[in-house]
């Protein structure tokens, strides 16, 4: 599995999305660690939840 994430791309999780934008913190394999603007840090196991980059985030 490769991820197409590097720490600072911003991301949605289309399962919450009430989260909001997150920003990617780290990477470590399959967990990735996002830091959400309305719910913080979350640790997302890439192999289960299909993050979505935004590419045009401000």
């Amino acid at each position: 599995m490769i991820l197409d994430f590097d720490p600072g791309d911003k991301v949605v999780n289309p399962n919450k999305k009430e989260w909001g934008v997150g920003q990617i913190q780290s990477i470590i394999k399959e967990k990735v660690t996002v830091n959400f603007e309305n719910v913080g840090k979350k640790v997302i196991n890439a192999k289960i939840i299909d993050l979505k980059k935004i590419y045009n985030a401000k």
